[in-house]
């Protein structure tokens, strides 16, 4: 065991067999430094006594005291001051380190108070005031019960002092930084008292804005509701307002789109607190606070997750995450680990964000961690061989666009055929739930990535009925994922631009990683067999509204600070991607942020043959015949037919 180090009420260690001198070791020692540290606070608390049963004896009598009472006074206060100072020990008033004192030692305080109080009232109505038997009452009741009350106030006075006055301080202290905060809900109430606890924070609440009309002229802990989001510019000119908080965790992507216009119309910068989904229990404190993020303008969905049937699927069951290492696929990890997994193995080609996820995760989970290609088929029976796992989310997959235009052979070789190696690991070794991890580009694909996750799906639903429960999960862009368009603009606006938009008229699906991922487990634990779910992604949002929004988020100002630069579109892309398929039939399914489908099961002796073609074109190093082909066989699952017709 390791050694205590000295500090306040800790008494310091002695070597054995030595003296540390008289007063200064073991209980007695303990006991002198006990008093020597406490005896200012008991003087203290002994003038209060005094002063408080006194002050209202003088007021009793407008000053002019009668003798029997002067008599009696002074043996009572003495008495007055033994009892207080006893129940105050009883009730731990006293080794107490105030300046850190909270809601809890208040109420003791006032507690003990009451206590010698109610004792003191007591013992005044019934002891006799003289050594003669003639009875009457030491003091007056009222002086005795009011005394009480003043000794409280007291005590609490010189105990609380550093907090009661520390407003005094926050309002004089210069180079704070003045608040005016937006909401007068439940995070505010929050975000205030810890504000107000915690000055070393140098923010300064000076008014708070809400839109609802039964708020304003209201105070919320002491800072006053001075109108609604619309009087923000005024009221920041007004006020000298130094930033602007957004307090609504719930706020919806309009509020915050809103609040951010009027923050730039007023020349200050908006922070926000957290959205529901990032805090703890519901609960935020003023260290939450962070700046205004692009997923914040973009949409703040509450996604509600049936945890019962997301548990009943994972918790106690061996789950393998191929991909591990990637945005997606450590987000699965990290979600699935919070489920109590028997085990949770990862499996990733990148030994460095293999590395990463295993350092972050393997105190939460009994972990593995796997360094294996997809497409090493012998490699891969192995690791599922070992470790058997019983549920599979399959995310490994290149997913850049450009880049696997001009290598098709890749995304043939890692997204198709990688699938189906994992796929047949899965049925060789009895795991009963496989779930893919698609995009929107599968549906009427125009580019080699959106074909080569098609054909993925096809692998995989084409298996459907041999035993294992396998499904694909479509969803669109991830918001920061690597190499993502979101760090790709950040990149830029911090070489100071140009920022490079394809088309004014291109928009994407956006989803946070936390939302897609919490949907994905929401999808697996539907799954029956052979569906697709499309995930709800909202409105897509124009490419060219994210880059002016990131400018402006980082302090510039579009066209003038950094310039947006129309390059054209490339190889492959949309203007706007599709999240349904016209010939698969979207239905409901018992998740309202979740659609389904079941696209008929492709013949898997035509899809055989179709990729025994992809892979001679790729044999032959028939690199753009590759690609062209991929795309053509996507377009309808019925060229699958017609290439089984050719061959």
């Amino acid at each position: 065991m390791g050694n205590r180090g000295e500090g306040e009420g800790v008494a310091p260690s002695t070597t054995p067999g030595t003296d540390p001198g008289p007063g200064h070791g073991g209980v007695p020692g303990t006991l002198v430094r006990l008093l020597r540290r406490d005896i200012p606070l008991v003087l203290l608390d002994v003038g209060v006594v005094a002063i408080a049963y006194l002050t209202p004896l003088v007021l009793r009598f407008e000053g002019a005291i009668p003798d029997r009472y002067w008599a009696t006074f002074w043996p009572f206060a003495a008495a007055a001051a033994l009892v207080h100072l006893g129940i105050n020990h009883l009730f731990g008033l006293y080794g107490e380190m105030w300046r850190y004192a909270s809601v809890h030692e208040a109420r003791r305080l006032v507690v003990s108070c009451f206590t010698a109080g109610g004792f003191l009232v007591a013992a005044d109505a019934l002891l006799p005031g003289d050594l003669f038997g003639r009875w009457q009452r030491p003091l007056p009741v009222s002086v005795v019960a009011l005394g009480a009350m003043l000794s409280l106030m007291g005590f609490g006075a010189i105990r609380f002092q550093s907090r009661l006055f520390a407003f005094r301080r926050r309002s004089t202290a210069s180079g704070r930084r003045r608040l005016l905060v937006v909401g007068a809900g439940v995070g505010a109430s929050m975000v205030l008292k810890d504000i107000r606890r915690n000055p070393a924070l140098g923010l300064e609440p000076v008014a708070i804005v809400d839109d609802d009309p039964r708020k304003q002229g209201l105070s919320l802990h002491e800072v006053p509701v001075r109108g609604t989001t619309a009087d923000l510019p005024a009221l920041v000119r007004e006020l000298r307002v130094d930033e602007v908080l957004l307090a609504i965790p719930s706020a919806t992507s309009d509020l915050v789109r809103g609040v951010a216009a009027r923050c730039e119309q007023a020349g200050v910068p908006m922070r926000v607190l957290p959205s529901v989904r990032e805090t703890v229990g519901g609960r935020v404190q003023a260290r939450d606070i962070r700046d205004l993020r692009i997923e914040d303008l973009l949409g703040r969905r509450q996604v509600e997750t049936d945890l019962a049937a997301v548990a009943a699927l994972l918790r106690g069951r061996r789950v393998l995450v191929t991909g591990a290492g990637g945005s997606i696929g450590s987000e699965i990890a990290r979600q699935v680990a919070a489920f109590r997994p028997a085990a949770l193995v990862l499996l990733d080609r990148d030994e460095t964000h293999l590395h990463d996820v295993q350092t972050e995760l393997e105190r939460s989970v009994a972990l593995e961690a796997v360094l294996a290609d997809i497409r090493d088929q012998g490699r891969l029976h192995g690791v599922f061989d070992l470790y058997r796992p019983e549920v599979v989310f399959h995310a490994a997959a290149h997913k850049h666009l450009p880049v696997l235009e001009r290598y098709p052979e890749e995304a043939l070789a890692n997204n198709v055929l990688g699938t189906a190696n994992v796929a047949e690991a899965a049925l060789a070794t009895g795991v009963e739930r496989f779930v893919l991890v698609s995009t929107d580009k599968a549906v009427r694909p125009t580019s080699v990535m959106g074909a080569s996750k098609w054909f993925a799906e096809q692998v995989v639903r084409s298996l459907e009925g041999s035993g294992c429960t396998f499904c694909a999960v479509r969803f669109g862009n991830v918001l920061g994922s690597r190499g993502s368009v979101i760090p790709t603009f950040l990149a830029q606006i911090a070489r100071g631009g140009p920022v490079t938009v394809t088309d004014p008229r291109m928009a994407r699906y956006f989803m946070t990683v936390q939302e897609a991922v919490q949907l994905v487990l929401q999808a697996s634990a539907l799954a029956r067999g052979g569906e697709v779910f499309t995930l709800e992604m909202g409105d897509p949002v124009r490419i060219l509204d994210l880059a002016t929004n990131l400018i402006r988020l980082a302090g510039r100002v579009p066209g003038r600070d950094v310039e947006i630069l129309v390059v054209g579109p490339r190889p492959g892309e949309k203007l706007v991607e599709d999240l349904v398929d016209p010939d698969e039939e979207p239905l409901p399914s018992e998740h309202p942020a979740i659609v389904v489908s079941r696209p008929p099961t492709p013949d898997p002796a035509a899809l055989r043959r179709a990729l025994r073609e992809l892979e001679a074109l790729a044999a032959e190093g028939l690199t753009a015949e590759l690609g062209e082909r991929m795309k053509e066989l996507a377009r309808s699952r019925l060229q699958l037919v017609e290439a089984e017709e050719r061959v």
